[in-house]
């Protein structure tokens, strides 16, 4: 009796430990394109006249203390992706390994010009903001097209590939619009009021990718359509791009009101961005959970040996709360307004 007792528990315990990571993999996801998304989109947008020195070190100091720490989500991700689900990690990779290598040399692009702008010669201070600027796009157009593949099922085909550059425009141009949103927040005067005008145009460029995607993705993979459209659970389901809709226009309202006196509902926009980024990646993971590779694995044919999960999230317990602490109070004390930027 006791031995039944026992094999039953540690089928629960198969059962969902798989579901535990792949929530744990989902959070870094999402907090990662909340994080790190903002401060590629600030990178996207530095202006690269020469008149907007000024500007662009005010864009820089605002994303200045947080930029390098938002990437741990990233590798956290990927550290949960090949730990706990190894078999998943191996098929993401070897068919990722182009645009994730093309993504790579984006994120050292933006390392190497962060630092170096800052003890370059005047006259080459710009070379480096543009630099910057040009690693940002990469990284988010390899993110983006990653993205897509993923959803495609890794499939080689024209129209996999047509809908891959889809993805990756969309995903810059949602990249862009939390970060010209930030800019809202974090800016004033004059910086504020361009920042406001990048996040109108932005915000309608992302809301026609997020329709687009909504289009085509039902189309091509009929296993979504069947999900998003069964009856009666379509009812419930359409909330999320009905909700996510209604919060780009309702941004769009609010950002042609930007600047109102004393700053009021400055920080508003950012935070209605990071609302939409949530509804999105719940769209997808409602899209394709429990698949872990669409079409190929789910998260039980994916995950590693029960011992060795037990044995990671212990480890996960630890560290991931250390992260969450460490990355509320770095925005506690960096919080209120971008200041000019000083290199000692």
């Amino acid at each position: 009796m006791s031995g039944a007792v026992t094999d039953i528990a540690n089928m629960a315990g198969t059962d969902w430990l798989p579901v535990v990571f792949i929530g744990l993999m989902g959070l870094a996801v999402v907090v990662y394109a909340i994080l790190d998304g903002y401060d590629l989109g600030v990178g996207i947008l530095l202006p690269m006249g020469e008149a907007d020195e000024r500007q662009r070190d005010i864009m820089i100091a605002s994303i200045g203390p947080f930029w390098d720490a938002n990437e741990t989500w990233l590798v956290l991700a990927i550290g949960l992706l090949l730990i706990a689900f190894p078999t998943a990690h191996s098929i993401v990779l070897t068919n990722l390994y182009i645009p994730a290598a093309i993504m790579l040399i984006g994120l050292i692009m933006r390392g190497v010009a962060f630092d170096f702008r800052a003890k370059a010669a005047v006259d080459h201070k710009l070379a480096w903001d543009r630099t910057f600027k040009l690693g940002s796009l990469i990284t988010t157009l390899a993110q983006g097209y990653m993205l897509g593949q993923y959803v495609m099922g890794f499939d080689n085909s024209w129209s996999a590939f047509y809908f891959c550059v889809l993805s990756a425009l969309g995903v810059t141009a949602a990249y862009t619009y939390i970060g010209a949103t930030w800019l809202v927040m974090k800016t004033e005067n004059a910086l504020q009021q361009r920042a406001v005008q990048w996040s109108i145009q932005a915000g309608r460029a992302a809301l026609v990718g997020v329709i687009a995607v909504c289009v085509v993705n039902p189309l091509v993979n009929p296993g979504v359509f069947d999900r998003w459209f069964t009856f009666p659970l379509v009812m419930f389901v359409l909330l999320i791009p009905t909700l996510c809709f209604i919060a780009f226009i309702s941004n769009d309202i609010l950002l042609r009101r930007l600047p109102k006196a004393g700053d009021r509902h400055c920080s508003l926009p950012f935070y209605t961005v990071v609302g939409i980024f949530i509804l999105s990646f719940t769209g997808l993971a409602f899209s394709f959970f429990p698949e872990i590779v669409p079409g190929q694995l789910d998260i039980w044919q994916a995950a590693s040996a029960r011992e060795s999960l037990q044995f990671i999230l212990v480890g996960a317990v630890i560290v991931v709360p250390v992260i969450l602490l460490y990355t509320a109070f770095s925005y506690r004390v960096f919080r209120g307004k971008a200041t000019d930027l000083h290199y000692y």
